[in-house]
């Protein structure tokens, strides 16, 4: 069954630099889309950046200039290890951010959220002024 397990967030200050962490465990798909998702207070989800089994990235034009997308792979622990490093960071950016999964490349470019089956329970990250 798979896994996703995120961790990293915190409380920082603004123009202060994280890098969130997630762990997706008994993925042994060979074509897939792995993605970061965000939640603010009162708002809905929205899709952060998404990378697909052959390091295709795609990342929301509101943060593409400060956040990066990467992941590794360890094929005899049938994990992979995503992260999205977020560096400049502004209060606009506090939400409880997800990892998600699907086994699939389609739609990964949408960052859409109804194409991901598998997600993590979530990390807050706090960004105050």
């Amino acid at each position: 069954q798979v896994q996703l397990e995120e961790s990293g967030g915190g409380s920082v200050q603004s123009g202060d630099s994280l890098t969130l962490s997630c762990e997706v465990s008994q993925f042994t798909y060979r074509s897939y889309c792995l993605g970061w998702f965000r939640q603010a207070p009162g708002k809905d989800r929205e899709g952060v950046a998404t990378i697909t089994s052959d390091d295709d990235t795609t990342t929301a034009d509101s943060v593409k200039a400060r956040f990066t997308i990467s992941q590794d792979e360890d094929d005899a622990e049938k994990t992979v290890y995503l992260y999205l490093r977020m560096t400049r960071l502004k209060p606009e950016d506090t939400a409880m951010y997800f990892c998600a999964a699907h086994r699939s490349l389609e739609y990964c470019s949408d960052l859409d959220e109804d194409a991901f089956t598998h997600w993590g329970q979530g990390t807050q990250v706090t960004v105050s002024p």
